[in-house]
């Protein structure tokens, strides 16, 4: 890979990692409620899951589901059911909770929850069955060229999201209340079903 298509392969890492997603979301609402450092755990979530499905691209797995429309569909929906569900939580929760270290989200959960959200989105993994191919060389060894694909987007969208929880946390001050509470449990709610409703219509 030269060094002008790595160049070309960072820039749509960037613009992928930046564009409004349920990633994005989900590492807001951790750097918010938690933090930027204990929002790590969560992002490693979405990170391993960007990393699985770049891994299943990769060794041609991708494709297989691509032709499938009965597992694209499962995979579509369970991804759909989850934000969906992750909103409704949001919605429901009533802000009793202080932001004190004991009362911290652990990070199995944060992990889990986050790397659920990221691997089953088929949108990701379909988008990425388009993207990968147009920077390989078939002439040239197939592994080493996806070990460097498959690192650029993952460093990329590490630093996007840990710039998105930062970007977050600095607003903590705001969301010591109740209330104020409240309003970002449900603006992040919304957001999650929205990017449900979204994700359930992708098309195959």
């Amino acid at each position: 890979m030269t060094f002008t298509i790595w160049l070309t392969l960072l820039a749509a890492a960037t613009l992928i990692s930046l564009s409004p997603g349920a990633g994005a979301v989900t590492a807001m609402s951790y750097g918010l409620s938690q933090g930027c450092t204990r929002a790590q755990p969560a992002i490693l979530g979405l990170i391993s899951g960007y990393g699985i499905q770049i891994i299943i691209v990769g060794v041609g797995l991708g494709s297989l589901i691509a032709a499938s429309v009965t597992l694209f569909s499962v995979i579509k929906w369970i991804g759909v059911t989850y934000l969906v569900w992750l909103g409704i939580q949001k919605w429901r929760d009533r802000a009793e909770l202080t932001l004190d270290q004991g009362q911290l989200c652990g990070w199995r959960r944060a992990f889990g929850q986050s790397l659920l959200i990221n691997i089953t989105n088929p949108k990701g993994l379909v988008f990425l069955i388009a993207l990968i191919p147009q920077f390989l060389d078939p002439a040239q060894p197939q592994f080493p060229q996806l070990l460097i694909i498959g690192a650029t987007l993952v460093t990329v969208d590490w630093c996007v999201m840990t710039g998105y929880s930062l970007l977050a946390s600095r607003l903590r001050h705001l969301m010591q209340n109740a209330r104020a509470r409240r309003t970002q449990n449900r603006i992040t709610g919304s957001a999650l079903i929205g990017a449900g409703l979204v994700l359930s219509g992708a098309q195959h």
